[in-house]
């Protein structure tokens, strides 16, 4: 029986090392990079590149489950509780947990948990779902994610304007190779 804790399990009892995971790192200045290791109908593993001070918008996981582990560098999670919006009725839709499009956003900060290849797995949830990841170190790191179902959208807040709105996910390379970017082959960078 595949749960929440068994994954957790699993991923403590088998860490993947800095070398395995090699073929699925690239980076880039302007942003972090998502790199596809796995997809199904059921898992979305992947490895995320971030150079330092790189961080995601505040997003939600559409009660999606979700873990993380950091091999190389170290990243700070931040969670945050939904309190309200302009747009109550687009919450707890049935499948998501929200439809975006909401202004006049209230999150609560709840805590910071750092996470680096000493740690723990640190996880998403259908109670914790709302977060920003940030690599709080000063060089390259990377993350390993694996999603249970893969999602190809998610809710972004953006607290500086007052709203929240659907961003689409996209990633930088699939299965060790780079994915086209503007026409032209993306360049990796390695750290």
């Amino acid at each position: 029986l595949i749960t929440q804790e068994e994954v957790r399990r699993f991923m403590e009892a088998h860490p993947i090392s800095q070398e395995e995971i090699k073929p699925f790192t690239f980076w880039r200045e302007s942003f972090y990079t998502r790199n596809l290791i796995y997809r199904d109908d059921l898992f979305e593993v992947m490895a995320i590149c971030w150079m330092a001070g790189q961080k995601t918008a505040i997003h939600s996981h559409n009660g999606q489950l979700g873990w993380m582990s950091v091999p190389e560098g170290e990243v700070t999670v931040q969670n945050f509780r939904y309190l309200r919006c302009s747009n109550p009725e687009l919450q707890n839709v049935v499948g998501i947990d929200c439809l975006a499009g909401g202004h006049h956003i209230e999150l609560e900060r709840l805590n910071s948990i750092p996470c680096s290849s000493t740690d723990r797995i640190v996880t998403v949830d259908k109670l914790q779902t709302i977060h920003q990841i940030e690599n709080t170190g000063g060089t390259g790191c990377v993350s390993l994610h694996v999603y249970s179902r893969p999602i190809d959208s998610c809710v972004a807040y953006d607290l500086q304007n007052d709203r929240c709105y659907r961003r689409n996910l996209t990633y930088f390379s699939k299965h060790g190779a780079v994915e086209v970017e503007g026409g032209l082959p993306a360049t990796p960078v390695t750290a």
